[in-house]
């Protein structure tokens, strides 16, 4: 009787993990976290109350958006190979289920962010909208998902400096625009290796809809939009959100580093360069991120 309740929870804690997708979502909060890293200042006290409120109430909302994107794709996700084992596909969780489940995790995710202040809930909101609303429904009509997923992809980051000082200024944009153009290399690196995968099931994640040098010159050029966000912050115009010199340099460094991956795809175009470029982009953000918060604390 006890191991049959005790499988019972680790197949539901699986279930949880798996629908929320945890280990995306906890990257997601891991950014915010940054955001708040750097936000925070003598008139705007570091909070660990504050802090916990907004992993936990981002971690609903994220987790809600996931939730609601499986609903949506649950048949789509039984065609690939890489979701077809997901909670909904496989039969193990209801659709019934599940639509409970995100209502609970908005609801709660809205209430913790509003605690912490309403302009993060609002954004928390208009994060959640733009990925179940707009973002989803489009992976299967044009390639510009992307750029519409961008948006609520790069709310994260700027989120945390909402939360520390209850403003959206030059400061959050600046983190928003940097997180917006890193979206572009990451998922058309991922679209593109999993590009058979993605054909089953009918989404359109490259730009031109190909495996091709016109896309591969994309992924190129918006990581030097990327780069060249990264290290406005350096020249004075964004307020308190400012970048030392040696810091600079070693965002260019990890910039060009990501660069040599894009420019490595348009060279040999195929999946294992697409792969790498993932993974170096996966890095670059969670580098990046750590240099910023780094650069305030030590200059």
């Amino acid at each position: 009787m006890e191991e049959t309740q005790t499988h019972i929870k680790n197949s539901l804690y699986k279930d949880f993990v798996e629908i929320t997708k945890a280990r995306l979502s906890i990257s997601v909060v891991i950014s915010t976290i940054a955001g708040y890293l750097l936000g925070f200042s003598q008139e705007q006290p570091f909070q660990w109350s504050v802090l916990f409120l907004l992993v936990v109430g981002g971690y609903c909302m994220v987790g809600a958006s996931n939730v609601f994107n499986q609903i949506i794709e649950k048949d789509l996700d039984a065609i690939m190979d890489r979701t077809k084992n997901r909670p909904l596909p496989a039969g193990r969780m209801t659709t019934k289920s599940a639509f409970i489940l995100g209502i609970i995790l908005t609801i709660l995710g809205l209430a913790i962010l509003y605690s912490v202040n309403p302009k993060t809930a609002m954004f928390g909101a208009i994060s959640i909208f733009m990925y179940v609303s707009l973002y989803t429904p489009l992976k299967t009509v044009t390639p510009l998902s992307v750029f519409v997923g961008a948006f609520p992809g790069a709310i994260p980051f700027m989120l945390g400096w909402v939360a520390a000082t209850g403003q959206f200024g030059i400061e959050a944009g600046t983190l928003f625009i940097i997180q917006f153009f890193w979206q572009f290399p990451h998922f058309w690196a991922i679209g593109w290796f999993l590009f058979d995968d993605y054909k089953k099931a009918g989404f359109f994640m490259l730009p031109t809809g190909k495996k091709d040098k016109k896309t591969a010159l994309q992924t190129i050029l918006y990581t030097i939009w990327m780069i060249i966000a990264s290290v406005i912050p350096a020249f004075g115009f964004t307020g308190r959100l400012f970048l030392t010199k040696i810091s600079t340099g070693i965002v260019v460094v990890l910039g060009l580093w990501m660069l040599f991956y894009a420019f490595k795809l348009h060279k040999e175009m195929d999946a294992k360069a697409a792969r790498k470029l993932m993974i170096v982009s996966v890095s670059y953000i969670s580098l990046l991120q750590i240099v910023y918060v780094l650069d305030k604390f030590l200059r």
